[in-house]
This record gives C-alpha cells, structure tokens and sequence, in this order.
C-alpha cells in the first residue's frame, strides 16, 4: 500500500533512514530542488521523489514537518515488514464517513481517530491516521471527484428526456419538461414537471426547488442553459438579468457550469440518471392526463428515492444525511417568493415619459433624463426605472393601453401642462388656430380605441403653426376632413406637399365663377330632390 513499494519485481524500492528523511525535509524547508537533495543526500532521485511526495501528501508545511520528533516522522513511513494491509482496509472503509462527519460544526480529526481507536485498540497512532487519510483525501481529488461543503451550492439541470401527458379534450400528446435540483454534500435531491424550459418555468422551477429544500445555499450552480444564461463562457458567462435579480433575492450567487467542463456537472448528470432509473421508468407504463397528475406520481416515488434508498459508500438515506449534515447550513429564504421581473433598456422621449410596450402604456421620469437610455425593471405589480444604477423613478404597473402615468415632479416648468391632458384640453388649444382645425383635433381623439394615445397626435398639430402658420393648419386640416383621414402625418404630408394651397387655390377659383341666371345653385338641386 505503500507509495514508495517498487512495482519492478526484480528490484525493491529503496529504502531510506530516519535521519536522512529529516535531512531531507531540511532542504526542502530550504528550497532546494528534489535533483539538488538527490545529489546532497547521495540518494538516487526517484526515492527522493517518493518520499516528498509521500511528505507532501500529509498537508502540513515543511516548517511543520521540521518541528517534528523522529518517531512521528518514522510512523508515516512504516516498513513492508510492519505494513498491515488488513489494519489498513479496516481504517480505508471509514474514510467516506469521516469526510461526512467531519462537515459537521464542531467535529475534528483528533475526535474521529478517538472513536475509530475504540473501535480498533490496535489500530494505527494519530500521526499515521492522518497521513492515510490525507493521502487518501489526495487520490480522491486527483481522481477529478470534487468535495463538497454542506450547503455550499445547489446543481440544477433540465433532463434531457421528457415525460407526456394526453389532453383529455383534445386529445393531443404534449411532452413536459423535467427540472432536477440537488444539494451535491447531502445528494438530496428534488424533482418535478413544467411546461418548457423558457424563462419563467425555470426561475418557478428554481424558486420551487430551494422551497422543497427549506433555504438557499451560497451558489446556485445552473448548466449553460438558454434560460439562465445569455452568453456561455468558459470562465465567465454572461447571465441574464432576470436570473441574476433572482439570485440577489434568496442570497445566492449564480454560477453557471463551466462550458465544456463536464466534471463540473458530472454529480447532477448522475443523479439525472437516477432519476430516469428511479423515477421516469416507473411513469413509462402510465397515461396521465395533466403536469398535476405527473408531479402527483413524481412526489411519490421521489420521496422514496429520497428517504428508502441508501447511499452506498456510507449505508444512509439522502434525506437523513441533508438533516444531519446540510439543513442547518442553507440560509433562510426571505418572506416572498421571487416574482419574475424583466429588463429593458429605454430611450426616454421628449416629453419626459418612457413607453412600455408590453402594456403599451407610458410612465415618467425626471425631465433631466429626457434623451438618456435607462435600464427598466418591471414586473406584474411595478414599473421601476434606473439610470447608472441609481433609482430615479418608480410607478405602480398600469394595464390601461395608452395610459400616461405622472408625476407631476418629474416634468419641468415646459412640460407641466402634460399633466392637464384631456380632449377638452386639446380642443381649446386647437381653436386660436381655426375651428376646422380644432374639430379636426376632436375627430383624432373620437377615433382613436384610447384618447391617451391620440393626445401626441393633437399636441404635434397644435405645433405646427410655428413652422407653416395658422391658416395653412386650418386648410391642411380641411383636407384632412375631405379625405377622412385623422392622424398627424395627414397634416404633415399635406403642408409638406403644399397641398393645402391647392385647397386655397381651389376655393379662390370657385369664388370667382360670376353669378347668372343660367346657373342653378344648390337649393334647386335640393328642391327637385324633395319633390
């Protein structure tokens, strides 16, 4: 068992005294090169390499190892005579659980060896005990098998396989995504059916996962799923915002595997497999009609996997080992649970207010950010705005098409009467202009599904005397009014293309036909039409 046993049958590994291993650790205090303590010690080099990393392998530095009395150092080299490989096995099959143990507030090593020496009187002295399991805690790790702190972090993964439910009504066979969560110390795990895998199922799926296990651990470690991030990486992944808002609301920091490092995922694609063992085999021969019914089955055998089946290196249930070891590590979930916000990015307009399109409505923000682009994040109950990261504004969401919700704080002197809009508003502004204009202004407004969403159109045509006068308004609107057509750029295309002096023109034309005998007005016209 022995690192330093030669595996050359014909030549036995070279043996080395006390006092030349403590010269060693000496010049490796000093920083000497395993070739120069080879050449210092007349030692042939791969002995040298051995015992260092022999030395090595117990954790201590080498100002520790140089404190140390010749017997202690002799106790982690015992001979081929002396090396008992029953005393050892004995000792090597309670390694898992002193990795467990040793998890737990207030268990040391010095403890554990106390126990296994009543267990085994005869067994091997502390500094002995330690090397063994340092050395074996070495192996493990070099293996690629990553240790695990107690409620440390939480892997979770979509399975790649789905499980179907028939509509009863229409009959259609609609397959629904699996979502596994699992608390990689404990391997206790949770299981349970969505829709999709888009972004709201996955932050309810995770939101449902660490309720299951009753807190948040320090990290939060998702695949490289289109739903957590927006950009793999590496080394650096770029996660969407939602995701990441969700993080800072239980606590925990979101740590996407590694893309191309399947040994960062390795423990929940195992327990994935499990689960298709555990859980999805025994689904295959029932017809469900509803996720409900899916996730009623799922629960069921799921508690078994949790709380029957034992884990084999230690004889202990999932859900025991979390109580023991990782419960009480997980941070307590806030009050709320997270509701799903969403992110956006805006150009605030000239009057002040930023449009939502979702709602399609408008909210304000402060006159001075007007032309700035603001980060927006908003959910079902609010509207909130930043700029630099700084809050600037915060509205109640409005589900009104059109609305424009106000504060009057946030507009300036200017742009104050905004918060006066109203049709009767715009029509007494359209009126110094003419009173074609302004039942052409009332025209918008009735027609529109919102007047909010007319108000623009109105206060863009009362602008337009500044650039082409009052009387070239009214006749462009007069136009309008013939075309039956009601909008802002009617008025502007029209006064763009000069066709409103064609409608000049042509009532100039008209007033110049003399008046005769022969001509028939329109009240004859009308008269013959009443007869």
């Amino acid at each position: 068992m022995l690192i330093f046993v030669a595996k050359d049958k014909d030549m036995a590994a070279q043996r080395i005294g006390i006092m030349i291993i403590k010269q060693l650790i000496l010049l490796k205090q000093s920083g000497y090169s395993n070739r120069k303590c080879s050449k210092h010690l007349s030692v042939g080099r791969n002995a040298i390499n051995r015992y260092v990393k022999a030395l090595e392998a117990t954790g201590q530095s080498w100002d520790e190892l140089a404190q140390m009395d010749e017997q202690s150092i002799d106790e982690m080299f015992p001979s081929k005579e002396t090396h008992d490989p029953g005393k050892y096995e004995t000792l090597a099959k309670q390694f898992e659980y002193f990795s467990i143990e040793l998890k737990k507030t207030g268990c040391t090593r010095q403890t554990l060896w106390e126990k296994y020496l009543v267990q085994n009187p005869e067994g091997y002295g502390y500094t002995q005990f330690n090397v063994h399991y340092n050395r074996w805690l070495k192996q493990k790790k070099g293996s690629g098998k990553l240790t695990h702190e107690a409620g440390d972090k939480i892997y979770i993964d979509f399975c790649g396989q789905t499980i179907p439910y028939v509509d009863r009504e229409t009959g259609e066979v609609i397959e629904v995504q699996i979502f596994v969560g699992i608390l990689p110390c404990s391997q206790y795990t949770f299981v349970q059916a969505y829709a999709s895998q888009c972004k709201e199922d996955f932050v309810n799926a995770v939101s449902d996962c660490l309720e299951f296990f009753g807190g948040s651990p320090n990290a939060i470690v998702p695949d490289n799923l289109k739903s957590a991030v927006t950009k793999a990486s590496k080394y650096s992944p770029k996660l969407n915002k939602t995701l990441q808002d969700l993080g800072l609301h239980y606590g925990s920091v979101i740590n996407p595997t590694r893309a191309y490092s399947p040994q960062d995922k390795a423990l929940v694609e195992g327990a994935v497999r499990l689960v298709y063992q555990r859980i999805f085999y025994p689904l295959n021969e029932i017809t469900f009609h509803s996720i409900a019914e899916i996730n009623e089955s799922i629960k069921e055998l799921l508690d078994n996997y949790n709380k029957v089946y034992k884990l084999s290196h230690i004889k202990i249930s999932r859900h025991q080992l979390f109580l023991n070891v990782e419960k009480t590590k997980l941070k307590s979930l806030p009050q709320n649970r997270y509701e799903i916000r969403h992110f956006k990015r805006l150009t605030v307009q000239k009057i002040g207010f930023i449009f939502l399109n979702d709602y399609k409505n408008y909210y304000s923000v402060p006159h001075r950010l007007i032309g700035k682009k603001l980060e927006v994040r908003y959910n079902a109950k609010t509207v909130e705005v930043y700029y630099d990261s700084k809050r600037v504004a915060g509205h109640l969401t409005s589900k009104t098409a059109g609305k424009y919700t106000l504060k009057p704080d946030h507009l300036s002197s200017q742009h104050q009467f905004y918060s006066e809009w109203s049709p009767e508003y715009f029509y007494k502004l359209a009126i110094p202009i003419g009173e074609t204009t302004a039942s052409y202004v009332r025209q918008i407004i009735d027609r529109a599904d919102y007047p909010e969403t007319a108000y623009k159109q109105c206060l863009g045509i009362i602008h337009l005397p500044k650039d082409y006068g009052k009387k070239r308004v009214d006749q462009a609107c007069k136009r309008g009014h013939k075309w039956d057509r009601y909008s802002y750029w009617t008025i502007k295309q029209i006064l763009t293309n000069k066709m409103d002096l064609l409608e000049e023109q042509e009532e100039e034309n008209q007033s110049d036909i003399p008046d005769h005998d022969n001509i028939r007005g329109p009240e004859y016209y009308e008269q013959l039409l009443n007869e």
